[in-house]
């Protein structure tokens, strides 16, 4: 095996020297050259350049953040975790899966939060691009519209329960009320609302599941799993009454 092995590499060695050596015209190319890649950097000639360079700094600091402001200060959550409950209130399983209900619960962030983004693009990122305000004018403008939409829903215990614990002096203004108080009262506002919305799904199916049981049990068919029997009710109950469309309007009409 040994000698099978060292043959073997010999016999590599001798293709490649034959290739690159011995047959130039086997050999490859020198005219192939890689592009060259070069970064430096150069002294501002003019205020523009710096302005341009904090720009992108700031851009790419937005992108990197984007995930938690979509996920924490919007109504992402809220519709995400309602879409869940429904999918395990009917237990379907894997259907609709989780990238339908992200995609789903993205595209409805969106058409919500509509306003709100119109709103911050023409109070502040317009008069940023006219240089009419400064960076932090462009802040406190761009904060505003979005602290507004997450005060109207966060309920007041829980805001108060983070202003206390920023151990800050009590805010006589509710845009007083910092922002590291807000964002985690207006999620754990969210997770509750969104707890009772999926309550309130799980009582028709539920019922349905005791009726579908009760009945198996009556006719003695104790061995058959109540879901697989319950689960097509299941299905043509919400289709019936047009379930997707009642579940929509009202979780949309819930943020106005």
């Amino acid at each position: 095996m040994r000698h099978r092995k060292a043959f073997l590499m010999l016999f590599l060695v001798a293709i490649v020297w034959m290739a690159t050596v011995g047959c130039p015209q086997w050999a490859w190319s020198a005219d192939f050259t890689l592009p060259a890649f070069r970064l430096h950097w150069d002294e501002p000639s003019a205020p523009d350049q710096v302005s341009n360079v904090l720009k992108i700094v700031f851009a790419l600091t937005v992108v990197s953040i984007a995930p938690s402001i979509l996920l924490l200060m919007t109504c992402f959550t809220r519709l995400a975790v309602v879409l869940s409950f429904l999918r395990t209130a009917l237990g379907t399983q894997q259907a609709p899966p989780n990238q339908v209900i992200v995609g789903l619960a993205l595209f409805l962030t969106f058409s919500i939060m509509w306003p709100v983004w119109q709103e911050i693009h023409r109070e502040a990122v317009i008069p940023l691009q006219n240089q009419a305000i400064d960076g932090d004018t462009f802040v406190q403008r761009a904060v505003a519209p979005l602290k507004a939409f997450m005060m109207k829903q966060t309920r007041l215990k829980d805001l108060k329960l983070f202003v206390s614990l920023t151990q800050q002096e009590k805010p006589q203004d509710p845009n007083d009320v910092p922002l590291a108080a807000v964002v985690p009262a207006f999620v754990i506002s969210e997770l509750k609302t969104a707890f009772q919305i999926g309550f309130l799904l799980y009582i028709p199916f539920l019922v349905l599941d005791l009726v579908v049981a009760s009945v198996l049990l009556s006719m003695g068919m104790m061995m058959l799993p109540p879901v697989m029997i319950s689960l097509p009710f299941k299905l043509m109950l919400f289709v019936l009454v047009d379930g997707w469309n009642l579940l929509i309007g009202s979780l949309v009409k819930s943020f106005y």
